[in-house]
């Protein structure tokens, strides 16, 4: 284990109230003399020379602290990790029906004040990304926490994200951390329908677990209406809308893997691929192609990956939303429907909903907007980290007559 002697930093100005208020971060730049330490250290961060938090220090992120305590005397251990992770378990069992659904996140990093450790369930199996060089050498504390706190698990996979801070990180490296390894594809239940998922080469821990309830609300649209589908990776939603009644699906992304995934994912639900669309090619493209054909659709799913990884990329973000919802809508038959996502954590609900009217006054059309939808609630926010509300999720009507 690190030395149980933490390392103290001073704040080079007055941060220490943000820390107190509950913030779990401390950047490089607030830190008076950032220290020469190995990744994990274990630090206490002073204000004015009197104890604030404690955390695990990361030489190699812009965020040089991660805090996990305002008590000085609490050890950041494997005791510490014990308690959180079954706190974050209790959380689940009163928000998971498991007849239903055997797949959901159980610990949302800093959200369930466990920063940069994100642990998700896929039935008897767990994959564990740690986002930051810090954890580590903390990593075998981690894994017999959740090997002692979360019931029915066969395996843990791990699959890193050091150094990265984006909200729709991708791949990592997969490997074994206790007990199974899983195998090349797993299968797993949401919301009564079943799904392959790929644990050690999907995107994020191997599929998007955050638009759960979103998909599932999905259905009351669908049913009756030609769908398109973009970004659809590995048919989560098109799956959803064949099931809820919609005739014909179109699943579009650029990742052929994940396409041939869809199809067997319709195949799992008893759903003939056969009667649907499945293309493999670039979202913009053929978006721009279909407006000259004149081919049309009467719902809309757009769920692309992050545009703003970092606050400098915002404004581009903003109008790449606006762009692409403008080209969408103009595929939208009157009486549509448009269903639209922004995972960037650095694009506000507000600024999002703004970049679609936008692309809806440019166009002239009266978009209507039935629900503003976000994140499940396995993937809580803490009131004190504005940046865990990630996840935008709107529902539009285009009206038949403006």
């Amino acid at each position: 284990m690190i030395d149980t002697k933490p390392l103290q930093l001073e704040l080079a100005k007055d941060l220490g109230r943000h820390l107190r208020a509950g913030h779990p971060w401390v950047f490089r730049q607030a830190l008076a003399r950032p220290p020469k330490a190995p990744p994990g250290e274990v630090v206490d961060i002073l204000a004015g020379g009197k104890f604030v938090a404690r955390g695990l220090y990361d030489p190699l992120s812009p965020i040089a602290v991660r805090v996990f305590s305002l008590d000085r005397e609490e050890p950041v251990d494997r005791a510490l990790f014990v308690r959180r992770i079954a706190q974050a378990v209790a959380l689940r069992e009163g928000l998971i029906d498991p007849l239903e659904t055997d797949s959901y996140r159980l610990v949302h990093g800093e959200s369930d004040f466990l920063p940069g450790v994100v642990l998700d369930r896929y039935g008897p199996f767990a994959v564990l990304k740690l986002y930051s060089a810090a954890l580590t050498p903390h990593r075998a504390d981690i894994v017999d926490a959740i090997r002692e706190v979360v019931p029915g698990l066969t395996g843990v996979l791990g699959r890193d994200e050091v150094g990265r801070e984006d909200d729709d990180a991708g791949s990592g490296t997969g490997q074994v951390l206790w007990g199974d390894s899983p195998p090349e594809l797993v299968r797993m239940r949401e919301n009564g329908l079943s799904f392959w998922v790929d644990l050690r080469r999907g995107q994020k821990t191997g599929t998007f677990l955050d638009q759960r309830e979103n998909r599932m609300a999905l259905r009351r649209y669908a049913r009756g209406r030609e769908v398109l589908n973009c970004f659809s990776y590995t048919g989560g939603f098109s799956v959803n809308a064949a099931v809820a009644g919609a005739p014909k699906v179109l699943s579009l992304d650029s990742d052929g893997d994940a396409i041939a995934l869809s199809r067997k994912n319709f195949e799992l639900n008893g759903v003939s691929p056969a009667a649907h669309e499945f293309m493999i090619g670039d979202v913009f493209k053929w978006l721009a192609q279909w407006k000259q054909s004149g081919r049309r659709f009467d719902l809309i799913v757009l769920d692309p990956p992050a545009f703003a990884k970092s606050q400098s990329k915002v404004p581009a973000a903003l109008a790449g939303y606006a762009a692409i919802n403008r080209a969408a809508l103009q595929l939208l038959r009157p009486g549509g429907i448009l269903c639209t996502a922004s995972c960037s954590a650095r694009v506000s609900p507000e600024a999002f909903a703004g970049a679609v009217a936008e692309a809806a006054g440019k166009l002239g059309l009266p978009l209507q907007l039935l629900e503003e939808r976000g994140q499940p609630p396995d993937h809580p926010v803490s009131v004190q980290f504005a940046q865990g509300r990630y996840l935008k999720f709107f529902v539009y009507h285009l009206p038949s007559e403006g």
